[in-house]
Formats: C-alpha cells, sequence, structure tokens
C-alpha cells in the first residue's frame, strides 16, 4: 500500500508540474519556477534549420499529454518532408520567387497535421545518410539546385516527374515515405496515427501584435518563411501577453516564434533578456558612475549577467519599429511551458529549446516578460486557452 501511494504521488506531481518551488540561479538572477506544464524530453535539431518543426512538434506532444496523459515522441522530419514536399511545387508554379529553403512556421506542422498526418519518432526518424543527428546543409543545397533546375527549364517545357524525382531525393536522404507502421503492436497511417492522438489542426491559431494591420483582424504575416501564406490574428500586445498567460495558467503550452539575435539572449547562460541601454542609471550602480562609463564599459556590465539590470519597458511602438526595421525577425522557434519570478518579483517564461541539453537548465531556459513582449514575432496556442473576452473580438 505503501508504494502504492508513492506512486500515486509521483504520478500527481508528473500531471500537475511543479508542487514545490524550484529555484534557479542563473549569476545574479535566481529564479523560481511558479508554474510548470508537463512535458517531453528536450530534443536536438542540431545542424539543421528545423527549429519550427522541433518546437511546433514539442508543443503537439504536451498537448498529447494534457488530452491523454500519454508520452509520445513524434517525428518531426515527417512534418519537415511534407512542407519540403508541398513548398517545391510552389516555388516551381511561382517560378521561384518564394523563399525556399529548410526554414518554416507553427502552421506548417498543423498544415501537415491536418493534410497528412503525425507519425512517431521510432517510425521515421529522417536519418538516412549516415550520421546519429540531423546535419542537412548537403539536404537543402541538393534541394534548392534541383527545384532551380527545373525553373531555368532548358527542355522548354517542365516534364510531368519532376516532382517524382524531388521527392526521390527526399526518399534518399530521409527515408522511405511512411505510408504505414506499427506503433505499440497496431499498425497505423500518419491519418489514422493522429486521430488516435486526439489532434485537431482546426484547434490550434496563431497571434502576434502590429499596427500596421487592424487589430482583431487575421492577416499573413511578411515573413520570409511564411511560404504558405498563412493568417495570424493580430491583437494589442497587451492581449497577446492575456492570451500567453491564461494559456499557462490553464495548463497549455504555447508555441513561440522570437527573434534571439538580441546580446541579452544567453543560451550559455540559459536567460534572455533586454537591458535598457539607454537608462539614467542601472540597478547597483550611482548615477554618476553610470553616467560616466565608456560605451564598451555599459555594455560589458548590462550583459554580462554578473548583475540584475534594468530593462527597457516593451510598448506597441516599440515593437513595430523592430519588425519594421528588421530587428525583430523569426529566428527562432521555441516552446513556452512556465514561468516563475526573480528575487525582485520580476516575470520570467520558462522554454524549452531544440538545442540538446548542453546548458545549465538542461535544455531549457528563462526569457523575461520585457523580452517576450519585444521580439515575439508570433504565438501558437490551442484556441481555448484565449479568454473569452478577447476570444469574442476575433470571433472564435
Amino acid at each position: 500500500m505503501r508504494n502504492l501511494k508513492f506512486t500515486f504521488f509521483l504520478l500527481a506531481v508528473f500531471l500537475t508540474g511543479t508542487i514545490f518551488a524550484q529555484t534557479d540561479t542563473i549569476k545574479a538572477y535566481q529564479i523560481t519556477l511558479d508554474k510548470k506544464i508537463p512535458t517531453t524530453s528536450v530534443k536536438n535539431q542540431y545542424r539543421s534549420g528545423t527549429c519550427w518543426s522541433f518546437s511546433g512538434a514539442s508543443f503537439l506532444e504536451s498537448e498529447v499529454l494534457r488530452l491523454k496523459k500519454e508520452t509520445v515522441d513524434l517525428s518531426e522530419m515527417f512534418i519537415v518532408r511534407n512542407c519540403y514536399s508541398d513548398k517545391a511545387t510552389k516555388y516551381v508554379r511561382l517560378h521561384g520567387n518564394l523563399n525556399f529553403g529548410s526554414g518554416g512556421a507553427f502552421h506548417d506542422v498543423t498544415y501537415v497535421l491536418k493534410n497528412y498526418g503525425l507519425v512517431p519518432e521510432e517510425a521515421y526518424t529522417g536519418l538516412h545518410y549516415g550520421t546519429k543527428k540531423h546535419v542537412q546543409g548537403e539536404l537543402d543545397a541538393v534541394l534548392k539546385n534541383y527545384v532551380d533546375a527545373i525553373i531555368k527549364n532548358k527542355n522548354k517545357k517542365i516534364t510531368p516527374v519532376w516532382h517524382i524525382g524531388f521527392d526521390k531525393i527526399l526518399d534518399t536522404y530521409l527515408g522511405d515515405y511512411p505510408s504505414k507502421f506499427t506503433y505499440k503492436g497496431k499498425e497505423y497511417t500518419p491519418k489514422s496515427f493522429a486521430e488516435m492522438l486526439g489532434l485537431n489542426a482546426d484547434n490550434y491559431i496563431e497571434v502576434t501584435s502590429y499596427t500596421h494591420h487592424p487589430f482583431y483582424q487575421e492577416f499573413p504575416l511578411e515573413l520570409p518563411d511564411n511560404w504558405l501564406w498563412e493568417n495570424i490574428y493580430n491583437i494589442p500586445l497587451d492581449d497577446m501577453m492575456k492570451i500567453l498567460d491564461n494559456a499557462l495558467d490553464n495548463g497549455y503550452t504555447v508555441a513561440w516564434a522570437s527573434d534571439v539575435s538580441e546580446r541579452g539572449f544567453s543560451w550559455r547562460n540559459g536567460i534572455a533578456i533586454l537591458p535598457d541601454e539607454d537608462a539614467e542609471n542601472q540597478t547597483g550602480l550611482e548615477k554618476d558612475k553610470w553616467l560616466n562609463m565608456d560605451r564598451k564599459d555599459k555594455i560589458s556590465y548590462l550583459y554580462n549577467f554578473e548583475h540584475i539590470v534594468k530593462e527597457k519597458k516593451v510598448t506597441q511602438e516599440m515593437r513595430q519599429e523592430a519588425f519594421d526595421n528588421w530587428k525583430s525577425t523569426d529566428d527562432h522557434g521555441m516552446h513556452i511551458v512556465g514561468y516563475g519570478h526573480d528575487q525582485n518579483g520580476t516575470r520570467y517564461y520558462l522554454v524549452k529549446n531544440s538545442w540538446d541539453v548542453d546548458n545549465p537548465l538542461h535544455g531549457y531556459f528563462y526569457a523575461s516578460a520585457e523580452f517576450v513582449k519585444c521580439k515575439t514575432t508570433g504565438l501558437m496556442i490551442n484556441k481555448n486557452a484565449v479568454p473569452k473576452d478577447i476570444a469574442k473580438k476575433l470571433g472564435l
């Protein structure tokens, strides 16, 4: 009976997330984890530009955990393969006037879910070219050269078999298409597997916050990797953050597209912050000392993470300026799975990454609320996680 009680206790910890407060020390930052939603293990995209698939798959894996209390490891490369194949068709139809490469967006993941289904990692690893990790520079180059050769059209007529050849390249590098496979002793197709998991692509939406389109309407976000030209809901910044917090508070994780090129993003330290370089003084320094520092010393102070520094207070206008000047682009897709606070009460979001586990938080990091406000290009959430007042404005 004692062992049974202990088993139920462990199950409760797993299903409800963190019960006992966990504090992570990152140099000067002591961040107490207030909420963590159950997730699957951290994966490694390695040398592939497929973060959107890894983070989108991780998001769906957490949805399965929420819905069925079951752990599944989804094949990211099955998603990549289907997107590459369909992207090639569109690229040729547009005479090459489309961004063609390994990049993508979260709606690519739900596009595959809806049109092709999903498969488990054990049925399709995508590692068919002699490595144990994803190294796709050669594949990306070969596929791009192939479709460019089709567009050059030296035959003066495009053959009806060009796409068969393209898919054969995918077969060679990633493995034959898994039309049927066995999982836990039962045979599935990709579509029947997705149905068994209880996932419905229509349950997921994306939101962003920019002023060059009307609020509470949809528009195709003008980013090179949006090859599907899918729409995203546009909402005010405060509403975007309300959706994020409401989702997490109610046990839903969030797929996060963001720019990670800022100095304040430090994977090595496990933290992302947005220091205010123009502040009249900084925490821990007298005003005169701060003002007399030269630029180099100020930058060193702000980004060595040895001090808790003042961050920018992000506004709607600041977000727009960063987007319009290409200072906020869709660099990277990640997975927000919780939140916490530092010793000053500042909020941080717990982020699951796809760069393996070789950082202080074993594959996770904390991003400050101001960093998220400024650098987010889009969030994907379950539409049921949207607060009712905002959902009504969006017509959901």
